[in-house]
């Protein structure tokens, strides 16, 4: 064991912890419904910025699998979606008009939300465009999955985000409030993609799929990461570090097998990719609050005044969780 590097990650860990507890200041209570989490709840957390239209959806999903309350940042959305949120009975929600970016895109808001709720809870991190699916997920509810997890002495699961897009303009069909986005996108890269291991936190860093294709065909080390561990039996000492990309203590990143076997893991269905997606680009492009100067939506917008067409002849079309297994974006494991 490298004493130094296992040093620097404590404190690391310690100082992202006290980052959120200095951050919880700028979070003010809109509804307030965590009376009503008993023990053993599974409890999703998430931010969001004027989706609305996405948000009954989002809702109707989680709770199908089994989600029992949520746990909601609005970053000061001018779209209604706060009121909406504070109408469901199953959501807390909090709003903030701080920089997202100054909050390290939202994560130190839900550290700090996790810290102080989710504790012994399962806890699910995922944003209103994201869908989990895992093995067996048509027949069986996230709480079958997380008693599994639980009596294997797992206590993190992992998704790689699979990015979803139409066949044809992106603006071709326009999306519903209430609708299914997989009706509309509902195809997906079945290859191209690569992965190398960060050493000092131990987590696989994943790379490709359309935006690495079509965004950034040049430079694909700085297309967008796709390795998530959305999943987490949470514990008041843990921190995520980046986005659900990598979080502390190290061990938790640890969701692969080594040794040549497999660790079951589920994906991410990503549903940026709607005719909402332009007018989305261009605001996120002027607020300048993302990753790495935006550079992510500098490269959207370079390419979408040419109404980019992301399907290719090698694209795949979304059947189910059985399919992914096959193509190898995803695992039952030893999960029977």
């Amino acid at each position: 064991m490298n004493w130094t590097d296992a040093y620097r990650r404590r404190l690391r860990r310690k100082r992202l912890l006290i980052r959120a507890f200095r951050k919880r200041r700028e979070l003010s209570v809109v509804a307030d419904r965590t009376r009503a989490i008993k023990p053993g709840d599974i409890l999703l957390f998430s931010t969001q910025r004027n989706e609305k239209i996405r948000l009954p959806f989002f809702l109707k999903y989680y709770r199908d699998l089994g989600v029992n309350h949520f746990f909601i940042v609005d970053n000061d959305s001018t779209d209604g979606a706060a009121s909406y949120l504070a109408d469901q009975p199953d959501v807390s929600v909090w709003r903030t008009s701080a920089s997202y970016k100054r909050a390290r895109f939202g994560v130190d808001w839900l550290n700090w939300l996790q810290f102080k709720y989710a504790h012994d809870h399962w806890a699910l991190v995922v944003d209103p465009d994201e869908f989990l699916v895992y093995p067996f997920c048509d027949t069986r509810s996230l709480r079958a999955l997380t008693d599994w997890l639980d009596a294997s002495s797992i206590k993190s699961f992992s998704a790689m985000l699979l990015d979803m897009y139409p066949k044809g303009r992106l603006d071709a069909q326009p999306y519903q409030e209430g609708q299914d986005p997989l009706e509309i996108a509902n195809w997906f890269d079945s290859g191209n993609y690569t992965y190398k291991k960060n050493d000092f936190y131990g987590n696989l860093w994943i790379q490709g799929g359309p935006r690495t294709r079509v965004f950034f065909p040049k430079t694909p080390d700085k297309a967008p990461a796709l390795n998530k561990i959305p999943l987490v039996k949470w514990d008041r000492k843990y921190a995520f570090v980046s986005s659900t990309h990598m979080l502390l203590p190290r061990g938790l990143n640890q969701v692969y097998d080594e040794w040549g076997g497999e660790k079951a893991s589920g994906a991410l269905l990503h549903t940026k990719f709607l005719d909402t997606f332009t007018k989305k680009a261009d605001e996120e492009l002027t607020r300048k609050q993302h990753y790495a100067a935006s550079v992510e939506y500098k490269a959207y917008a370079a390419q979408l005044k040419d109404d980019p067409d992301l399907w290719c002849r090698w694209s795949e079309q979304y059947i189910n969780w059985r399919q992914l297994e096959i193509l190898g974006l995803m695992s039952k494991g030893n999960w029977a």
